[in-house]
């Protein structure tokens, strides 16, 4: 492996010379001034720098080190720089500290110290590039342009690899944003048709008077203006599959001409007499009930019944679990490395935004704000305030595992002597423990069952309103104590 790159701002030659041979496991390249320190980080991309706070044209102060600092968190963002100086330690140290400096070494440093330090700098920095690396990585999915660890999400996924095989149609529904279009070029480029075309139709997009020749296609001289003979994208997918996006804002006018294109699979072309054969499978979208639209008359349900073969609902992404924050990631690492962006990902602050937002925009809104904030952010990360997000309310939640597992112990068994009427022993069948365990855990927890409470589980149609811990003589134990 290459060794990383090390770069030394400093203006004293024998200090120079010291430094040289001081890091053998790097590659050293050298600065002696603000200038020169700007041109070789943005030449070299050095992995870690060491600044010297007394430089030219300010030696003896410290103007011109912070004023290096600066540009070197700009020219390269996220690059770990260890501060040396001698000059009135303390308050330097924590104002490079404030400035975005990784540590400080005092004057005369003590080059073992020093070491370690830019050690930790090395690896700091190696960490948050591999980090970077896994991010942009592909995640494992059945379908490739699709990213998510969510169980319902990756069940869609394997639908559509199914349905991918046979020529049945598919009415994906979800909101705007979701990925519907990709689960449609899925269905096309996993089965029998990949090497035939796929023609895609927005039918919201497009005007009303426009949309039966862009769908049909027309002959020379059908209409003003069509002064030659236009392929319909139903006829341009010959072979191959048809998408029809917002379907649910296909012209009732049209939709009777769609319903005997699906029925005989015979398309004509406006202003045409010639009937032609066409063999193109059908992929539907939208985002609206289309059900209740047949209901009220506003959709034919005839159309319907023969668009959904199979009806394929992709949840919205505040119901995806952690997926919002593993795409930002993703589109973070993708778009860094399309801009040249040396971020250092996202702060605490971001990433909470992220997971507490509604996405209302899902998937598509999810990519914008993220690429505007790789573009605008003015730190080493990006934060809330990058992503035009409010910062979340601080959570309640307890992050420490022994104590987020004990609470949710404590919940259960208190559940569970509510469902039992405070009975021990009905209470530790459906915890599936013995009672001396459940003994245990209640003195545990600081819990208590109401004494002479019946020892039977009511079943759900004699439990009556739903009981609480209070009502089931459950009652804290101030002697009790969480573990």
């Amino acid at each position: 492996m290459s060794k990383p790159t090390l770069l030394i701002v400093e203006d004293d030659p024998g200090l120079l010379a010291q430094y040289r041979w001081a890091f053998p496991g790097c590659r050293v390249v050298l600065a002696s001034d603000r200038r020169q320190a700007e041109v070789v980080a943005r030449r070299e991309h050095p992995s870690a720098a060491l600044l010297d706070l007394g430089l030219p044209p300010d030696p003896e102060g410290v103007s011109e080190g912070f004023a290096t600092l600066d540009a070197l968190r700009r020219t390269c963002p996220g690059l770990p720089v260890v501060v040396a100086s001698g000059r009135d330690e303390r308050a330097n140290m924590l104002r490079a500290i404030a400035a975005g400096a990784y540590d400080f070494c005092e004057k005369p440093v003590d080059l073992d110290v020093l070491r370690t330090v830019v050690d930790r700098a090395l690896r700091l920095r190696a960490l948050e590039e591999e980090n970077r690396q896994l991010a942009a990585a592909p995640r494992p999915s059945p379908i490739s342009a699709i990213i998510t660890a969510d169980d319902n999400m990756l069940r869609v996924c394997r639908t559509v690899e199914r349905l991918a095989g046979v020529s049945v149609p598919v009415l994906l529904l979800g909101e705007s944003g979701t990925g519907k279009e990709a689960l449609a070029r899925a269905l096309h480029e996993l089965g029998p048709r990949a090497k035939r075309p796929f023609a895609a139709l927005n039918c919201a997009a497009i005007p009303e008077a426009l949309l039966e020749s862009e769908l049909f296609g027309h002959e020379r001289g059908a209409f003003t203006g069509a002064v030659r003979q236009v392929t319909g994208k139903i006829e341009a997918a010959n072979g191959g599959t048809l998408f029809l996006d917002e379907v649910g804002d296909l012209p009732m006018s049209l939709q009777a001409k769609l319903l005997r294109f699906l029925q005989d699979q015979v398309v004509e072309r406006v202003g045409g007499r010639t009937q032609l054969r066409v063999d193109v499978r059908v992929v539907s979208a939208t985002n609206q009930p289309l059900e209740t639209l047949a209901a009220n008359g506003g959709f034919r349900g005839d159309l319907l019944y023969r668009l959904n073969g199979v009806t394929v609902r992709i949840p919205p992404l505040r119901e995806r679990g952690g997926d919002a924050l593993l795409l930002a990631r993703w589109f973070f690492a993708r778009h860094a490395q399309e801009f040249d962006r040396r971020l250092r990902g996202f702060d605490a602050s971001a990433a909470d935004a992220i997971a507490a937002h509604a996405w209302p925009g899902n998937v598509r809104e999810l990519e914008n704000r993220v690429r505007r904030a790789v573009l605008m952010s003015e730190g080493p990360q990006v934060s809330a305030a990058d992503l035009e997000l409010e910062p979340a309310a601080p959570s309640d939640q307890p992050l420490d595992l022994r104590t987020a597992r004990a609470a949710a112990e404590r919940a259960a068994i208190a559940r569970a002597l509510a469902l039992s009427d405070g009975g021990v022993a009905a209470a530790a069948r459906l915890l599936g423990i013995s009672r001396p365990t459940l003994y245990g855990l209640l003195d545990e927890h600081g819990l208590t069952a109401r004494p002479g409470a019946r020892g039977a589980a009511q079943g759900a149609d004699g439990a009556g309103e739903a009981a609480t811990p209070e009502s089931a003589g459950i009652h804290d134990n101030p002697s009790g104590d969480l573990v």
